[in-house]
């Protein structure tokens, strides 16, 4: 089998022959079934190629556009949790494609290593370092005295146990966070908070009191909720909030399978092939679960037009559209009178090189029939004929002269 394979590498993609090799292997295919297998797959993969002058951009919007038109507008929630919900359907599609900097519910997906991942306790235990605790969370009181002017913290000891904080931990945090605030221990185990100032010292300890719930204690900055759950042998934790730079410096992560559905936090820590691939996974993790069907190489034609410069750039006015080279195909898009008034300004000029501005001008579209003619220089097969056709031709010459 693996010399018939070999014989097909350059002729077909290494993907097709992975998956032919898994599938081989597992129905105990012999050599002749796999080259069988082989010729019909390169015969699909030969008919599945576009041809020269397909307007593909044509066909890759229309086959974003006629599904998107079937999507509901449904916001799926993970099982009992409301706070861990990711935008789905339509809502996320616009998302993805216009390269939304700030999405609406960003979320993570992180795989934790081999040798944790199979025990519930300890996956519980990650996801408690990884979630986003703050001061609220572990504070059973907040309470101001009047008389001192000071704000009296108890905390709740469990769940400081749980998390693992102590105390000491917690003085420190707050210490080093509040700039012109005391902060004693007292002997019952809580904290006690008073502002330096003398100037309005019961406004600005009603605004301490209010400031410090939201103060960071520990965890991982921007991961507001976690839920950890069973992905068919392993243990993921799902989480509301994305932060992948600082959660891929925990030593428990698995750091090669940990994703976000943020686009750009992937492009900032991974770089701009990372981001194509999000966007293709993101796209097509949208259509699929609409139960829709969309060609990969329609999806992987978007993302590349989105990434080509080494940026990602939403399919909107201010991103590809804006950038054509042609006045006319960005004047047919939004704000016409900008586009055209710019560019004669600056006396621009439009190289008619696309679909929209030849039909705008009713001429010939250069897709398709209406692609410029080719020219070949065919010496070594035409070469015998043509001597024939010149030496016919002086017969004729020569006959003409007689008569």
């Amino acid at each position: 089998m693996e010399d018939v394979l070999k014989t097909y590498e350059g002729r077909l993609p290494g993907n097709i022959l992975r998956d032919l090799k898994k599938e081989a292997t597992a129905r105990n295919l012999n050599g002749k079934q796999v080259e069988k297998v082989l010729v019909y797959l390169e015969d699909q993969y030969t008919k599945a190629k576009i041809h020269p002058g397909e307007a593909i951009g044509v066909v890759t919007a229309e086959s974003f556009g006629e599904p998107g038109t079937q999507m509901t507008l449904n916001v799926f929630h993970f099982a009992g949790v409301a706070e861990v919900s990711v935008t789905q359907g339509l809502p996320r599609l616009i998302e993805i494609l216009d390269a939304r900097k700030e999405i609406s519910t960003p979320s993570m997906e992180i795989f934790v290593k081999s040798e944790y991942n199979k025990d519930p306790k300890e996956v519980k235990r990650i996801a408690g370092l990884i979630k986003e605790t703050k001061l609220s969370e572990i504070a059973s009181t907040f309470s101001i005295n009047l008389n001192k002017l000071q704000i009296d913290i108890e905390f709740d000891k469990a769940m400081m146990r749980d998390l693992k904080i102590t105390e000491d931990y917690v003085e420190k945090m707050l210490t080093e966070s509040l700039k012109g605030v005391k902060v004693k221990r007292q002997e019952s185990g809580g904290i006690v908070l008073k502002v330096e100032t003398e100037e309005n010292e019961l406004m600005e300890t009603y605004k301490l009191k209010e400031k410090v719930k939201d103060l960071y204690i520990k965890g991982v900055k921007g991961i507001k909720q976690v839920l950890p759950v069973k992905n068919n042998t392993e243990f993921v934790i799902i989480t509301s909030g994305s932060n992948l730079k600082d959660v891929l410096e925990i030593d428990e992560v698995d750091d090669t399978r940990t994703t976000t559905n943020d686009v750009f936090e992937v492009l900032d820590v991974l770089g701009v092939e990372a981001a194509r691939q999000v966007i293709i996974n993101e796209a097509t993790k949208v259509i699929e679960d609409q139960g829709l069907d969309v060609d990969i190489r329609h999806i992987m034609l978007v993302a590349d037009a989105m990434t080509t410069t080494g940026d990602v750039k939403g399919i909107t006015r201010g991103g590809i559209t804006g950038e054509k080279k042609s006045v006319l195909a960005r004047a047919s898009f939004e704000t016409p009178m900008k586009h055209l008034v710019g560019a004669s300004l600056v006396g621009e000029e439009d190289e008619l090189g696309s679909v929209i501005e030849n039909v705008m001008l009713n001429q010939p579209v250069p897709v398709g029939t209406g692609l410029p003619g080719l020219v070949a220089k065919m010496r070594e097969l035409f070469s015998s004929s043509a001597k024939v056709e010149k030496s016919a031709e002086k017969e004729t010459k020569k006959e003409k002269k007689k008569e």
